[in-house]
Formats: structure tokens, C-alpha cells, sequence
């Protein structure tokens, strides 16, 4: 039974439960992917739940202190998942809501079977696609290949559709050589849409359905409510936004956990996964220059923590990250996913978030719960 929240739990305790939790350390890890098998446990018509938390390695009583912390951080809804199965639940998991900037990394998973099959060449440029914009691309910008566009190095600093990047640092236009630097972009994630939806001759709302929403047996989609959106006289490329609720964004995250394989089916071709989540830009080389160092590099649209500031549990983990509060995160140290949500009249920063994954992975007990 999923543990509910009891108002009861008081702030002291919650504390006091969390050190605690802290000390115990972690005495297991999961199986790494490839030794699953058919050991791996996906969801059916909706999420199986762990009847208790000791025999799955974690705390009953960290895990129920994480509730009061999760009222007072504007949340809408979040899970986490271990071993295919829900660990932890709060709010309403079934809402749709917008994903904001979590859309691109679930566009970089959906590249991955046109790349197989060589429906899409990342060398290919931009001049070879016959891509331009509103008032132009300079010919250096069109030089930038589609690999450049889903890992945020295309040089390309021309006026995004929509805004929510990191465009108002970029350096001078015309002044990188495609490829080189890395700046967050929303022309950038837009354009990679664009070059989707022109090389495969599929809107990227129908690729979603079938590739992913049914393979994946998502409980509460709706391609009805899908629109893209922007300012077409800024630029030709409107953004993608997508709407999911939070208990299919874990089994986004879950696919990932697995390699792309969901159940006897292959969804992401053998070695996409990995290749979307490994480092193209590490933590030294981020952009603008107050990225640098952190936590953070950047892979093909998802974040990965890279480098000396990686939390204790978080080596190998990686996020999509979307503004006011949306968030896919999966930490295999754990066989952990993490699906957030925050319905944009509120907000939920990143270190709030942080919040709820740093205790969930002290709640981890191991052999001594």
C-alpha cells in the first residue's frame, strides 16, 4: 500500500528522521540495466506499489516525513518509482498539465528510432535541409548540423519563438562555429523539432502517440489538447509544448531506467538511452560562464549530473528539466525514477525539488531497514 500522508508528522520528527536515514547509508544497489532482464518489472493498466518499503530497502518513516516537506514547496503532484513500482505518491498523479521544457527530452527519445533507421542523419546542416528564418540565418548559423540543434551547440543565437533559454547571454551572432559552444536555446530545441517533423513527415504529436504514449500504455493521454505555440513573426519554428500527467512521466522516466525496452517490446533503439544521457557538454564547459562547475553537464536535451559537485547517490543521474516545477528524473544507483509536476500558477525552483530527491535517496537503507 502506497503510504499516505499524515499531518500528524511533525517538523522535528521529519528531521530527526531524516538524519537518521542519512547514516544508513547505501548498503545496495540495483542490477545495472542489461542484467535485469526479465527480472524488470513494468506497469500494466496502471503502477503496481510497494506493500512495504523495508523489504524494497527504504525507510517507511523517512519516506512518510518527506510529506510535510512536500506541502510547503508548491507541488502539485510527484512519484517516485523503485524497481517498477510505486514507492512514494503525492497529489494528484493523474492531472494533465504542460511539461514546459521536459518536451525536449522526450524529443530527443523520439528521435531515436528515425536515427536507426536512417530516416535522420545528424550530420546533416542546416543549408542541406534548406532551413532558414524570419529575416534570415547568417551562412556561419547554417552551417550547424542537427546534431548541433539537440545538444545546444548549433552557434545559431537567432530570436527564439518563445522564451525561457538562456538567449540573452548569447555571445554576438555569427561569432561561433557551429558546434563548439554550448548555450540553452529554445531556436535551437525548436528548430530540432522542425527538422523532425520535415525528415520523418510526421507531426511530433502523432510520433508521441504512437511511439511512446501507446507502447507505453500511458493512463491519461489526450492528443486532442496538443498545440504548438510562439511567435511566428520571430521565428518560423513554434515551440512543442506537450501535456502529461505526472504518473506518465514515470513511465517516460522508466523507459529510460531500462534501456528503451518496455516489457518484450524495444521502444528506443539498443543504446539510444545512453547515448541521449551521456555527457556532450560537461559541467567546465557550460554556458553562460556562472553554469560552469555546477552540478550540471548537458547531453542530446536532458541534463546530466557531471563532475566534482555531484551529490552522493547522483553519479549517473540525469533530469529533464522544465520551468515552474516539471521535472523526469531517474537516479540508477537507486532503479529510481522521479516524476514531478507543478501547475503554473505556482512554482517549484529547482533546489525545492532537490529537497525531495535528496530525501528520498537518504531514505534508502539498504540491508538495514
Amino acid at each position: 500500500m502506497i503510504l499516505k500522508r499524515d499531518t500528524r508528522v511533525k517538523g522535528f520528527v521529519a528531521l530527526a528522521v531524516l538524519v537518521l536515514a542519512l547514516g544508513a547509508g547505501f548498503a545496495c544497489s540495483p542490477a545495472p540495466v542489461a542484467d535485469r532482464g526479465a527480472d524488470a518489472v513494468y506497469p500494466g493498466a496502471s503502477w503496481e506499489r510497494i506493500a512495504d518499503p523495508a523489504a524494497a530497502g527504504f525507510s517507511a518513516p523517512a519516506l512518510e516525513a518527506i510529506h510535510p516537506y512536500v506541502d510547503g514547496i508548491n507541488t502539485s503532484a510527484v512519484m517516485a518509482i523503485v524497481g517498477g513500482r510505486v514507492l512514494f505518491e503525492h497529489g494528484p498523479v493523474d492531472s494533465l498539465s504542460y511539461l514546459a521544457s521536459v518536451r525536449k527530452s522526450i524529443l530527443a527519445m523520439l528521435y531515436g528510432n528515425y536515427v536507426a533507421d536512417g530516416t535522420i542523419d545528424l550530420e546533416l546542416t542546416l543549408e542541406e535541409l534548406g532551413m532558414d528564418d524570419v529575416e534570415g540565418l547568417l551562412p556561419v548559423e547554417k552551417r550547424a548540423r542537427i546534431l548541433d540543434l539537440v545538444t545546444a551547440r548549433s552557434g545559431v543565437y537567432h530570436p527564439a519563438s518563445n522564451a525561457g533559454d538562456n538567449l540573452a547571454d548569447a555571445p554576438p551572432r555569427g561569432s561561433q562555429e557551429p558546434g563548439t559552444y554550448y548555450l540553452y536555446s529554445n531556436w535551437d530545441f525548436n528548430a530540432a523539432g522542425a527538422v523532425f517533423e520535415q525528415l520523418t513527415g510526421r507531426n511530433i504529436y502523432d510520433a508521441l502517440e504512437t511511439d511512446l504514449a501507446l507502447p507505453l500504455g500511458f493512463e491519461d493521454w489526450d492528443r486532442s489538447i496538443h498545440l504548438k505555440t510562439g511567435d511566428a513573426t520571430r521565428s518560423r519554428n513554434l515551440a512543442y509544448h506537450m501535456m502529461l500527467s505526472t504518473r506518465d512521466m514515470a513511465r517516460i522516466g522508466h523507459l529510460m531506467l531500462l534501456g528503451g525496452v518496455w516489457g518484450e517490446e524495444r521502444v528506443l533503439p539498443q543504446g539510444w538511452a545512453e547515448r541521449i544521457t551521456s555527457v556532450v557538454t560537461p559541467s567546465e564547459e557550460m554556458n553562460p560562464e556562472g553554469l560552469r562547475g555546477g552540478e550540471f553537464g548537458y547531453g542530446y536535451m536532458w541534463w546530466v549530473w557531471d563532475g566534482p559537485a555531484v551529490p552522493e547517490g547522483f553519479e549517473g543521474a540525469y533530469s529533464g528539466r522544465g520551468a515552474y516545477g516539471q521535472f523526469i528524473t531517474v537516479i540508477p544507483s537507486l532503479d529510481m525514477v522521479v516524476a514531478h509536476k507543478t501547475v503554473p500558477d505556482a512554482r517549484t525552483p529547482w533546489d525545492d525539488y532537490m529537497g525531495i530527491l535528496t530525501r528520498l535517496v537518504a531514505a534508502h537503507c539498504g540491508a538495514d531497514c
